[in-house]
């Protein structure tokens, strides 16, 4: 199990179309992924589940991975995460 604290770059925060990014990046992977903010978890696989964490620009999170592939997961989550997207098109900026 890996724990890395991140910060959400992304000017929205962790809004709907950020959520539903970071939702189906998670599902590629067998690891169980979670995010952490304050005493709240969420399973990072679930678009509703993040909405949730109500996550804004500059928050800190906690991700949680737990697998065989989980410092894959963990590169790329750390990428998602502390990218600034436009949300235009959801590319990185």
């Amino acid at each position: 199990m890996i724990e890395k604290k991140v910060i959400v770059k992304n000017v929205n925060g962790l809004d709907m179309k950020t959520a539903a990014l970071v939702a189906e990046a998670a599902s590629q992977f067998s690891a169980d992924i979670f995010l952490l903010q304050g005493r709240m978890k969420v399973n990072a696989k679930s678009v509703m589940g993040i909405i949730m964490l109500t996550a804004r620009p500059s928050s800190e999170l906690l991700l949680i991975v737990d697998g065989e592939d989980e410092a894959i997961v963990l590169k790329q989550f750390e990428t998602i995460l502390n990218t600034v997207f436009d949300e235009a098109n959801l590319t990185p900026n």
